[in-house]
């Protein structure tokens, strides 16, 4: 048994940072929860040379893929680069070599999951990625063992805070859709080309995980009926709000066992009294009826630096568990 859980960190950036700066902070908390200490031992990222004026020595900084992936002594992967490509080829490497992996790549999930989950049982190797579905919230784990019991019969969700403050500042402010996607992007909420959250694609890839869990089947984004807010206007949601609704960007699943699963992304009035309708500004909300949890709500921050990470590290400290145990592999997904 070695003295340390060795980790290869593939991407720096934002979530990668985060990430780096968490197991930092609480070494000594994780090494306790694991039974032995949590490493960073070598990070991929384009940016060497700023990496190592940030970071000075602590890891080993690298541009070469194959100096993380073919390690011998890297038990973790933990892929943060983001876009399908060479995402989905690093991870599929990864468990080639025998290497458990933690993932945020939502895209990857939604489009290739149903490719990669089978390679990771092959290879007897854990597959997390809690942090790819609403950043910092957990929801895909208690779907997949403290709700396991149940028959989920729907999930609904607010998964995108870019739209959600968008539709939150429509609402609370009065302005016109043109205001508020400035505003979104002036302050770092949504990109310079917002078209994958305000179209709905985003939100359609994370229901795609999710539905994938909770009904036991590998669903892909061509099963999702995607509608977005490019067409709400600022009366739309005046006229809602007076007949006592909200208008929110809803992603939806459905399991009805007469017409099957359903799984679509659109705007919808929800009434006031729905506990959805509270969720405002960047925060993303989840709810799940199970036939013996009955109603369950999961809310918090979707994104963002330290809340995202905050899942990462939760799934390299599962596989950390898992390894000391000898139990890796245990519980598949669908």
């Amino acid at each position: 048994m070695k003295d340390f859980v060795n980790v290869g960190l593939l991407g720096a950036g934002t979530v990668g940072g985060g990430v780096l700066k968490v197991l930092e902070k609480n070494a000594e908390k994780i090494a306790k929860e694991v039974g032995k200490p949590v490493r960073i031992t070598k990070v991929l990222d384009r940016h060497v040379d700023r990496l190592k004026q940030e970071y000075g020595d602590k890891y080993i900084f690298t541009d070469n893929a194959d100096e993380v992936l073919e390690d011998k002594d890297i038990d973790i992967i933990v892929e943060l680069l983001g876009r399908e490509h060479p995402a989905k080829e690093f991870i599929a490497r990864a468990f080639a070599n025998g290497k458990h992996v933690v993932t945020a790549n939502k895209d990857v999930l939604a489009k290739y999951g149903a490719e990669l989950f089978p390679l990771a049982h092959e290879h007897n190797c854990d597959f997390m990625f809690e942090a790819s579905v609403c950043g910092g919230i957990p929801i895909i784990g208690p779907m997949k063992t403290s709700m396991a019991a149940n028959q989920i019969t729907s999930i609904m969700g607010i998964v995108n805070g870019t739209t959600n403050y968008m539709l939150s500042k429509m609402a609370n402010e009065h302005l016109d859709y043109d205001e508020v996607l400035k505003e979104a992007q002036a302050k770092g909420y949504a990109e310079s080309d917002p078209t994958a959250d305000v179209g709905g694609l985003d939100a359609a890839r994370k229901i795609t995980i999710l539905a994938s869990i909770a009904f036991n089947t590998r669903f892909n984004l061509d099963d999702v009926q995607v509608e977005g807010i490019e067409s709400i206007e600022a009366c739309d949601i005046k006229y809602a709000t007076d007949l006592g609704y909200a208008v929110k960007l809803l992603a939806i699943a459905k399991n009805d066992p007469e017409n099957g699963v359903s799984l679509r992304v659109n705007p919808t009035m929800i009434p006031l009294s729905h506990p959805l309708a509270g969720v405002n500004g960047v925060y993303n909300a989840v709810f799940v009826n199970g036939d013996a949890i009955g109603e369950a709500m999961f809310l918090g921050l979707g994104a963002g630096r330290l809340p995202t990470a905050s899942s990462v590290c939760g799934d390299i400290i599962d596989i950390a568990r898992n390894m000391q145990h000898k139990s890796t592999g245990r519980i598949s997904c669908t």
